[in-house]
């Protein structure tokens, strides 16, 4: 590929304006990537197209190598602009500053800029400088802003298909600072990103869709909005969101949802549904219903499809036939009744549709024709945990590893969420990369922790607890997060880890050794006398990181012998135990705990993940070991030495 003779070279690296640094930082582990090509001189402007040109700002910078703070708060300005309840530009161009969740003065006064003349400097000198489609190349795994910049500038490379040309040609590997091998890792990475389903995370489907809610709940008319499909039966990943709108003014709430400023195409409306996509965000279907009649619509764009096949048989074999708008009895061909014999049932929530087919309310994450139906039948459904019976926390970070807040920080959270209980769960020695405690740290921190309870023990006894704390007390148990290391030593040894009050063990390294290799390092920590939970069992991260290669019916056989329990991590990047493999372990006998990992205090709140996919797992809190009180789990931990033994 000829490199770009004709064009004028780039200007040097200039840092952003400085006026973005005046904007709110990002939120912790924020990122946007991809690009619109709105015309800066389109004018009047939509808070839709106000929205686009940040986000290529954004882009722009981010491409430059600008600091991710800056970038993010062009990113952050244009959802807010996107979510403004008012006409932006419109008030802005008639003086009207009306404030903005998010935009501060600099990017204000570029709003202004924009509204008043159709056209913004810096939006133009940007697009001048460095082409938005760049930002498309950031994501293939393993490319920074230096390689994007470096081959463009070389070669003249604006997209993915260009990048995989001059890979596959070995055109990249004749510019300096990359080498065949770099070249190679490019070109996985294309490969790595393509075959990657591009569908969103549990908590940012769960962000999109209350911002929705948000947005729709004041139109005229709307008595209720539920969320449904996928992200009502809390699947791990999301493709796309539904709402249903129960409304005596449908036409109002289509025209207001097709109109938000975050919609970015209307792929189609009518005078019953629309749907549309969001701005660098999924398709959205939405679905009004009327009032008193929301029970079929509930259950039929909840799903899932599997799900509702087997009810619409029940249905079909008792004379219905069941769709979104209720029950519309059958003749005896089969066929919609006609005259006198037409017969349509409708009924105001879930229970009474289910209850019609003589079953017993399902809830929604049980719903993926798994046996729930039979067992509704049969008056078998679980009584399914709640985040409600959660007792306490048993696997979190504080800053003596790789967390963020202090121990006192973590604890008082904790303690605020009316927990008995909190472990903390630093990382142990060998792990570097997250700052693992060497044993004289330990001791240290041992301390700390005796002089927080010294001190909550107190203000109990003075009936000075904070407001949602428990009533029977907080205290912050000490664990570790021990690592197995890759010969499948345990991290710590065993006259250590006798003192900790809770030990949870994981896999982080050697991940490719063999399912041999990797099943008996897993076992030798279920064995152990002193190991009471394996953290993240599977180790995987979704969407991008497979799990490892267990004998899963080996590990649950022995985590059930020596009741070692298995986590289903709370983190949305986790959520491990897969739910599938939680039923089985349930089913084999296991005890299960669920935790948020949680490296902040924000990130306590990850428990309701794990909840929900607990939830999909039919767990009861019989099988989860913090649904248990504080004396019965030290109980259990005590006595784990014995149930090795045998």
């Amino acid at each position: 590929m000829p490199s770009r003779q004709d064009r004028p070279a780039p200007p040097t690296r200039e840092p952003a304006p400085d006026d973005a640094t005046l904007d709110a930082p990002p939120a912790d582990g924020e990122h946007v990537a991809g690009g619109g090509d709105v015309a800066s001189g389109a004018h009047p402007l939509t808070n839709g197209d106000l929205a686009r040109i940040f986000h290529e700002i954004g882009d722009i910078l981010e491409v430059k190598g600008e600091l991710v703070f800056k970038t993010v708060a062009y990113h952050r300005a244009a959802d807010a602009i996107a979510r403004a309840p008012f006409d932006v530009a419109e008030a802005y161009g008639a003086g009207d500053r009306r404030p903005i969740p998010g935009v501060g003065q600099a990017i204000a006064d570029k709003i202004a800029e924009l509204a008043t003349t159709g056209r913004m400097a810096l939006h133009e000198r940007l697009r001048a400088e460095i082409p938005a489609s760049l930002v498309d190349l950031l994501r293939i795994p393993g490319v920074g802003p230096r390689t994007v910049r470096l081959v463009w500038e070389g070669l003249g490379i604006e997209s993915l298909d260009d990048l995989r040309r001059a890979a596959e040609a070995g055109h990249l590997r004749g510019l300096k600072g990359i080498s065949a091998g770099t070249e190679q890792r490019i070109l996985d990475g294309i490969v790595q990103l393509e075959s990657r389903p591009q569908r969103l995370l549990l908590d940012r489907a769960q962000a999109l869709s209350d911002d929705l809610v948000t947005q729709l709940a004041g139109v005229e008319g709307v008595r209720r909005i539920v969320q449904a499909g996928s992200l009502r039966r809390r699947r791990e990943t999301i493709g796309d969101l539904d709402l249903l709108v129960e409304t005596d003014a449908p036409e109002a709430v289509i025209e207001r949802f097709t109109r938000l400023g975050v919609v970015d195409q209307v792929i189609g409306a009518g005078k019953a549904k629309a749907s549309v996509r969001l701005l660098r965000g999924p398709q959205v279907d939405l679905m009004v219903m009327p009032p008193g009649e929301a029970g079929t619509y509930l259950v039929h764009f909840t799903g899932s499809a599997d799900h509702n096949v087997a009810l619409r048989g029940i249905a079909r074999d008792r004379g219905w036939s069941l769709s979104e708008k209720g029950f519309l009895r059958l003749d005896g061909d089969g066929q919609p009744a006609t005259g006198g014999e037409a017969e349509l049932r409708t009924f105001p929530d879930e229970a009474a549709a289910y209850g019609f087919l003589d079953l017993a309310f399902i809830e929604p994450e049980l719903r993926e024709h798994r046996g729930e139906i039979e067992a509704a039948r049969d008056g078998r459904l679980p009584s399914l945990v709640t985040r409600a019976d959660l007792r306490g926390d048993l696997h979190t970070h504080s800053d003596w590893s790789d967390g963020v807040h202090s121990i006192e920080v973590m604890a008082e959270t904790g303690r605020r969420l009316g927990y008995a209980y909190q472990v903390l769960t630093d990382h142990s020695q060998s792990l570097a990369i997250a700052h693992g405690l060497e044993p004289a740290r330990v001791e240290l921190q041992r301390s700390i922790i005796a002089a927080l309870n010294a001190r909550f023990a107190a203000e109990e006894a003075a009936g000075t607890i904070p407001d949602g704390a428990h009533p029977g007390g907080f205290r912050l148990l000490h664990g570790c997060e021990l690592e197995v290391r890759a010969d499948g030593r345990l991290d710590y040894a065993d006259d250590l880890l006798a003192r900790f009050d809770l030990v949870v063990a994981s896999v982080h390294v050697a991940r490719r050794q063999t399912r041999a290799e990797l099943t008996r390092r897993t076992l030798n920590a279920i064995r152990s006398p002193h190991v009471d939970v394996i953290a993240h069992p599977a180790g995987r991260m979704i969407q991008s990181r497979d799990d490892l290669d267990l004998d899963w019916d080996a590990v649950f056989e022995a985590a059930a012998a020596t009741g070692t329990a298995l986590e289903i991590n709370g983190s949305p990047h986790r959520l491990d135990l897969a739910a599938e493999r939680a039923r089985r372990a349930v089913g084999g006998g296991c005890l299960l705990s669920i935790d948020s990992d949680a490296h902040r205090t924000s990130e306590l709140e990850y428990v309701r993940w794990g909840v929900d996919q607990a939830r999909r797992a039919w767990v009861e809190p019989r099988n989860v070991l913090n649904a248990r009180g504080r004396d019965e789990l030290l109980a259990w931990v005590a006595a784990k030495p014995a149930r090795v033994r045998g």
